[in-house]
């Protein structure tokens, strides 16, 4: 289990072996779907809301009375059946939030990471550290990079007040992220992962201290 090592100018500098215990192991689809909806409900705020017909503005007067003029009994222009009425069943303020413990994201990083090494869309970058906050200088490390126009994750072992200033522009294209932060939900919607070469035994040492890995050596 290879992948190609880039310097910052894009000349490829050789290729580095990734530790089989966490590139190489076994992908397990279902888990990956699984977390990859929690952490997208996770996402959601659940602030939508709709008026319910004791909610809505008016209404207070009985329309007409309750007998006598043929028509239907009505107790209050803001009913449902009612344009401008209330909602039934309309959504309310909810928390999507989707609990999971620490073991099932780590199982699904590994599975995450094993998924896009198998996909040959693993990268690594001898070094992403900028001189100044400018969003060139950025962009030319990734132009560099032979990732096209494909969306990409960028893992650094720690960002930069530099690389984040410079970097918040090309979000859309490749985001920035530390190796502490990043979990299985990043690393699935972006097509190519580029891991900066010192970020590699943080993530190891992530999986090992949540008793994932036991691997301890990485070869180089």
């Amino acid at each position: 289990m290879k992948a190609p090592l880039y310097s910052k100018e894009g000349k490829k500098k050789g290729e580095v072996v990734l530790n089989p215990a966490i590139y190489g192991a076994r992908i397990n689809a279902r888990l990956l779907a699984l977390v990859e909806k929690a952490f997208a409900a996770n996402l959601r705020h659940g602030t939508h809301d709709t008026k319910t017909r004791k909610e809505v503005r008016g209404g207070g007067r009985k329309p007409w009375r309750q007998k006598g003029t043929g028509r239907a009994r009505q107790g209050s222009i803001r009913a449902p059946q009612w344009r401008g009425g209330g909602t039934v069943f309309g959504p309310h303020p909810r928390s999507y939030f989707v609990s999971m413990s620490k073991t099932t994201k780590e199982k699904a990083m590994l599975s995450a990471l094993s998924l896009k090494a198998d996909q040959k869309n693993i990268m690594l970058l001898e070094d992403v550290t900028l001189d100044s906050p400018k969003t060139k200088e950025c962009a030319e490390i990734f132009k560099a990079l032979p990732i096209e126009k494909k969306r990409a994750l960028c893992v650094v072992k720690e960002v930069s007040e530099n690389l984040k200033r410079a970097g918040s522009n090309l979000s859309e294209w490749v985001r920035i992220r530390p190796a502490k932060d990043i979990n299985a939900y990043h690393v699935l919607h972006r097509e190519k992962l580029i891991i900066e070469q010192n970020a590699l035994p943080i993530l190891e040492e992530r999986l090992k201290e949540a008793g994932i890995v036991k691997d301890k050596k990485v070869k180089s």
